[in-house]
């Protein structure tokens, strides 16, 4: 009997419409979703000016369907546990990828069940006994884990495999082989330095190279929040006349967000701009900003696919928003656990990392971005 538990926060129905429509995905994972968990405890070519990414026709289809490869799996079921930061709208997106894949091994006769679960807010330490608790039931093949913190989740990867379990990372937070971390192989961006500082190269040119700026990051030790803030910072410190006036971390809350930026108003009265660093901050500095009547003149650059954020890209509330493809995400993650499943090694087949696409996206891609990850005709 299938038992596959999702996170209980509700994907946009118009999200799940289009899913269904396209994928044609069998979603009885996201039909069960609140029953089963009420108890859950790069740049697009980078060789072209920011000018020319920006008048490029660009393609704002951010969902493409995949197909799964040529491999051949050694067994019929496989059981997997995954767990990420945090409940969150951006997890479903990756869910969707997860679900398709599924889907695709069902036609072949190949049946997966999995848990993906994650906190109401982000913990390590919640991530540390999930996946402890996960490997103790000795009931999965492979567990993966979105990092919630390297320095803390790292040893409990590395205590979990030494005792025969896989483990994979997966999503957007690696700990690799530089941490230490024993971890089998890694899906997901492993280039969120290179966002953060395309986003910030895109800031820094729309204000002509000087400002003040501040900085909405995310949550404290989550690796693709504190990258991106690093890659921007990188790029700020290259121009004399940008000046980074204050960071805050949101906890990846929109409401937080749109209160710390409420704050960045009020103390800097002539802020010039706004970097966000995960997909809630966006949402939340676009709200303040326009209600304070600053639209277009605080330049808000952020990340991901928000319907709201989307909204305010369209009305010019914000200027960028860099867009993962977390669909390829999870569906990569499948195929990539049922590999590590059955004891094939990174290399030929797959790669210990993986390197999903990051798009950059203007004003002008706002239409398309709404009717293709939304079904919204705009």
């Amino acid at each position: 009997m299938r038992n596959r538990n999702l996170s209980k926060s509700i994907l946009n129905l118009t999200l799940i419409a289009f899913a269904l429509v396209e994928l044609s995905c069998s979603s009885e994972a996201l039909k069960n979703r609140d029953k089963n968990n009420k108890n859950n405890s790069g740049a697009d070519n980078p060789g072209q000016s920011l000018n020319q990414q920006q008048e490029r026709g660009s393609d704002s289809t951010v969902i493409k369907k995949k197909s799964l490869d040529a491999y051949s799996p050694s067994e019929r079921e496989y059981n997997f546990y995954f767990t990420y930061k945090i409940v969150h709208a951006w997890w479903d997106a990756v869910a969707l990828g997860m679900e398709d894949a599924v889907r695709q091994y069902e036609a072949k006769g190949i049946t997966i069940t999995y848990d993906y679960l994650a906190p109401e807010a982000m913990s390590a330490k919640d991530q540390v006994q999930r996946i402890k608790k996960a490997a103790s039931s000795k009931a999965y093949d492979v567990i993966g884990v979105d990092v919630a913190d390297i320095d803390i989740v790292t040893p409990a990867i590395n205590q979990i495999m030494a005792g025969g379990q896989k483990v994979m990372t997966f999503s957007s937070s690696d700990s690799g082989k530089e941490n230490g971390c024993q971890r089998i192989a890694y899906v997901g961006n492993t280039h969120n330095y290179e966002d953060g500082m395309e986003l910030a190269e895109a800031l820094c040119q729309r204000l002509d190279y000087k400002g003040d700026i501040a900085m909405l990051v995310g949550n404290v030790g989550a690796p693709c929040h504190e990258d991106r803030a690093r890659g921007a910072k990188k790029v700020f410190d290259k121009y004399e006349g940008i000046k980074l006036v204050d960071v805050k971390y949101d906890e990846d809350s929109d409401v937080n967000a749109y209160n710390f930026t409420k704050e960045f108003l009020k103390n800097y009265p002539d802020l010039d701009g706004i970097i966000c660093c995960n997909m809630s901050n966006p949402v939340g500095a676009g709200r303040a900003v326009e209600e304070e009547g600053k639209a277009g003149k605080v330049i808000i650059v952020g990340m991901d696919h928000d319907e709201r954020a989307i909204k305010y890209l369209r009305d010019g509330v914000i200027y960028a928003l860099a867009i993962q493809d977390c669909y390829s995400i999870g569906f990569d993650t499948i195929t990539t656990a049922v590999k590590i499943a059955d004891g094939v090694q990174p290399g030929f087949l797959y790669p210990e990392k993986t390197e999903e696409a990051s798009t950059v996206f203007y004003q002008k891609d706002a239409a398309g971005l709404l009717r293709s990850i939304y079904g919204i005709l705009d």
